[in-house]
């Protein structure tokens, strides 16, 4: 029976997904298409001589292609990463994280692991295509995917509870589990725990983890959660917060203004909007537990903390500037991650799409088009 809809589901030509046209133009998302996605639906990365995709591109894709009301590219996208990083069965097999050519010269996966963000980012795309276009094939599927995250990466670990592992393995020693803040935006873990109370018991110990691993206010990019219970620095990277942590203040930006604890994460996240405004630019890297920072960030980091300074009143002239740098220093064609965090962040300061407090996705369809 599963085989039987995903074949549906797959199969080329489907009038369904070819026949709809976005409400309105988001030419942001087009020039992404046309730059960096396949015409079979792979988002390629430019920066690494193999030409790689990643799962997390591709998650990211069908958020984008859900947001654009874009259900071809939403289709091609999804197609294209059941079939060559899921064994052909997205509905078994959670993706492999990396895919491209390898040393010699052969397209194929290069690191089976799965990569946990992306894979919540691909369940709650399938769950609120289901919904928002009324496909049941996406929501069985999406809950499939959501099944099968619970049973291979989540993890009780002491004095926390639930908790989601950056992957299947390799991230637990006798130290204790590496985790990674950025991979738990909690606007999707909302919306999942409307599936299973798992993922609402998973959201608060996020926010949990959260205020108690940025005492300063700045994010890290990596910590450690040790046998005894307790926090510690990354082995790897120690306190640092760069790339990865950016992400952390571009889901609290984007909370549903009565989202649980939204106040008190937009507060406790302040720090780095007003570092921002007071610099004219975002740090590159902070260290986050003397919040010392260093370095300025690539135009992408500007658009990730547009939706946290438009939380905060104050910061209207740090809002303004970033604002401005990105109509001046637009993002470069080849800088992959700059790009997704461009479409997350102008797409939200644009009022493209919001979420509401259970996290549920609420795309602009509907509304009148400016361009």
């Amino acid at each position: 029976m599963m085989r039987q809809w995903l074949v549906g589901l797959f199969a080329l030509g489907v009038p369904v997904f070819v026949s709809a046209a976005p409400a309105c133009p988001w030419p942001a998302w087009d020039r992404f298409k046309a730059e960096r996605v396949s015409a079979d639906g792979r988002v390629i990365d430019p920066s690494d001589e193999r030409l790689i995709t990643t799962s997390e591109g591709q998650s990211y894709a069908l958020f984008f292609a859900l947001v654009g009301n874009d259900r071809p590219a939403f289709a091609q996208v999804l197609r294209w990463t059941h079939n060559n990083l899921a064994e052909g069965d997205l509905a078994r097999h959670l993706p492999a994280w990396l895919w491209g050519r390898d040393g010699q010269s052969q397209w194929q996966v290069l690191d089976a692991n799965n990569a946990s963000d992306a894979d919540l980012w691909i369940a709650y795309s399938l769950l609120e295509a289901g919904r928002l276009w009324d496909e049941p094939a996406y929501t069985q599927l999406g809950q499939r995917v959501l099944w099968r995250i619970a049973a291979q990466t989540v993890r009780k670990l002491p004095g926390l509870g639930v908790m989601l592992l950056p992957g299947d393995y390799g991230f637990e020693d006798a130290r204790g589990t590496r985790l990674n803040p950025s991979y738990l935006p909690l606007q999707l873990l909302e919306r999942f725990s409307l599936v299973d109370p798992l993922w609402g018991e998973l959201a608060a110990n996020t926010r949990r983890l959260w205020l108690a691993s940025s005492p300063k206010g700045f994010a890290p990019d990596w910590l450690l959660w040790t046998p005894a219970g307790e926090l510690a620095a990354d082995p790897q990277h120690g306190n640092a917060g760069d790339y990865d942590a950016i992400r952390v203040y571009l889901w609290v930006g984007m909370l549903a203004k009565d989202a649980p604890q939204r106040s008190e994460l937009v507060a406790h996240y302040a720090p780095m909007a007003t570092v921002t405004t007071r610099q004219g630019l975002p740090p590159e890297r902070v260290e986050a537990h003397s919040g010392n920072t260093s370095g300025h960030g690539p135009t992408g980091f500007s658009a990730a903390l547009l939706p946290l300074l438009a939380a905060l009143p104050e910061q209207a002239a740090g809002l303004a500037a970033q604002r401005q740098r990105l109509r001046e220093q637009p993002v470069q064609p080849n800088a992959y991650y700059s790009q997704v965090l461009a479409l997350f962040g102008q797409g939200w300061d644009e009022a493209r799409y919001r979420f509401d407090p259970h996290g549920r996705l609420l795309p602009a369809w509907s509304a009148p088009c400016s361009e």
